[in-house]
Formats: structure tokens, C-alpha cells, sequence
């Protein structure tokens, strides 16, 4: 007797895949991991791994605690939950939306942070660069004035506000819409009393000041390398991304007017991905300070005052 040949799951604009295999969320999860595969969905924005990655958006879409993995994969869905999950994966999977845009949140750690379209995703290794800041700084202590060159979503002024509970934080972007977002997370951090939103390109319009700590995780992505990102990270605000032709644009300019930004105690701290080779050959003579990083990138380089002097 021959037996029906299965038919292949569905993985276009009709049904992902075949009931049997959706029932519970674990089920979804599986599945959702396959595709990712299939699909080549780019990760590294929210997860680094599509099972991470997956299980989170499933998490939020269910209004679940994302701390609950262990106790839900069993969970049977119901009709109103099947659909809200095929429609959240179809957004993720086939229309490429970044995870972090379809929850409208984005961690740094513990700490949580409103996002849209209007600001790059929160990523940076001075998540585990800034608690190190009093071993860094000269006199960490004594910090009171401190800036976020590129602030986006206002996260790294933030860390910086609950870092250095005396210090009072410039938030520096160019754009107006990145601005807005960092006004809600300022307010939901409750930290509107002590971190103060500047638009500007770079220092340009900010009022006279120096700062004992300057930090900036810039756009370093050389111009011609950003028609090859993935769909995903092309739909972050290209002002974020695009460093110019060498990806040392805004850190040219950022290096230059720091001199006059810094005390004389001071230090600014740059993240510059993969550009370290590029910052040694254009500032050796500053000698920047590469500080490790948990994975070795070794990406954020130091630089004293006293340097820029």
C-alpha cells in the first residue's frame, strides 16, 4: 500500500505549519527555530541565538514572564493566542521587523528601555565597561558632569546617571525623533532631574562645559559596507549606523572638540567595532587605551585628557 507523501510546511503568506505541530508553545518555539533557519533571519539586535530570540518574542506576544520558559513550553495555546503568534512570527520571520521594534523594548542588563524606529537598538559593551569606570577614571568619585555623545535611545546616559549619583549627564544626539524616545526612557527612568537632552552634532550646539566622562558609541559603519547589512539592521535609522566613507566621521569630530569638553582629570571613551586597526593608524599618537571586553573584542578604547593636550 502506498503511503500519502507529507506535504512540505508552508513557510510563504499562508499557514506556517500544520496545526498538529502548533498546539503548545513549545511546539511554536521549535518551529519558529527552523525557520529562522530557513530564512536566514539575521540575529545579534535582541539574541544571539534564534532559540533566545524566538522564545522572547513568544513570551511578549503571550503577555507571559519572560522568566517562565521552564514552566510554559507545555501550554496549550488557544485559537486568539495561535493567531497572535503566527502574526507576530510572519512580522519577525517574512517582513524582517527587528524583535525589538514589534515589542517596543529593548535590555541593556536589568534595565529595560522604550524603542521604535526612531532609535538604533541598544547594544554596546559599555554595559559592562561603565560599572568599571571607577577603576578607569582618575578620580571617579569626583565625577559630577558627565556626556552621551550619540545618546539614541538615552540608555548609555542613563547607565551613566545610575552609575554616578552626584553627576549630572548631557544627552547629545543629532536627530530630533531619537530625541523624543530618549525623553520617555529619561522620564521612565525617573532620571528627568539629572540627565539634560541636547540636540546637536556632536558638541556643536551644546553649551560651554567640561565633563569628567565622555562616552560615545557612534556610527562606525563605513558608507559602502551599508547596502550589505541584513534586511534587519537596515531598518535601524541610518544616521546611527553610517560612519562615512571610513567609518570615522563622527569620532573625528567628537576627538577634536573633546579637547576643550574634558577636565583636566577627565577621559573619553569610544566603542568603535571594528574599526580598532583604523583608530590605532589615524590617533596612535594619542595612545588609546583598549579595555577588555567579556568576548575579547576589546572594541572601546580610552583616552586621557592629558592626551588630547
Amino acid at each position: 500500500m502506498r503511503t500519502r507523501k507529507q506535504r512540505p510546511e508552508s513557510t510563504g503568506r499562508g499557514s506556517f505549519a500544520p496545526a498538529a505541530r502548533r498546539q503548545t508553545l513549545g511546539g511554536w518555539l521549535a518551529f519558529a527555530e527552523q525557520l529562522y533557519a530557513r530564512h536566514g533571519v539575521a540575529l545579534g539586535q535582541v539574541a544571539t541565538s534564534a532559540h533566545d530570540e524566538a522564545l522572547y518574542l513568544l513570551l511578549r506576544t503571550l503577555r507571559l514572564p519572560l522568566d517562565s520558559a521552564a514552566t510554559v513550553l507545555a501550554r496549550r495555546l488557544t485559537a486568539a493566542e495561535h493567531a497572535a503568534v503566527e502574526t507576530m512570527l510572519r512580522r519577525r520571520i517574512l517582513d524582517r521587523v527587528p524583535a525589538a521594534y514589534l515589542t517596543h523594548e529593548a535590555w541593556l542588563g536589568t534595565h529595560r528601555f522604550y524603542v521604535d524606529e526612531r532609535v538604533i537598538i541598544p547594544r554596546s559593551y559599555f554595559l559592562e565597561i561603565i560599572p568599571r569606570l571607577g577603576r578607569l577614571l582618575k578620580n571617579p568619585a569626583g565625577v559630577t558632569r558627565a556626556a552621551d555623545v550619540g545618546t539614541g535611545s538615552g540608555c548609555l546616559a542613563i547607565l551613566l546617571a545610575r552609575r554616578f549619583p552626584r553627576a549630572q549627564v548631557a544627552a547629545i544626539d543629532v536627530s530630533a525623533a531619537a530625541l523624543a524616545v530618549a525623553r520617555i526612557n529619561v522620564k521612565q527612568h525617573d532620571f528627568a532631574d539629572r540627565v539634560t537632552l541636547y540636540r546637536s552634532d556632536v558638541f556643536d550646539a551644546v553649551p560651554p562645559g567640561r565633563y569628567d566622562v565622555i562616552v560615545c558609541n557612534p556610527p562606525y559603519e563605513p558608507s559602502a559596507l551599508m547596502k550589505t547589512l541584513s534586511p534587519e539592521f537596515r531598518q535601524e535609522p541610518r544616521l546611527a549606523l553610517d560612519g562615512g566613507k571610513d567609518g570615522l566621521d563622527v569620532i573625528r569630530k567628537l576627538i577634536a572638540q573633546a579637547r576643550d569638553r574634558l577636565t583636566g582629570d577627565g577621559a573619553l571613551l569610544i566603542e568603535v567595532g571594528g574599526l580598532r586597526a583604523a583608530m590605532d593608524a589615524a590617533f596612535g599618537r594619542l595612545k588609546l587605551r583598549w579595555l577588555p571586553t567579556r568576548d575579547g573584542t576589546n572594541c572601546v578604547c580610552l583616552i586621557e585628557a592629558r592626551r588630547l593636550r
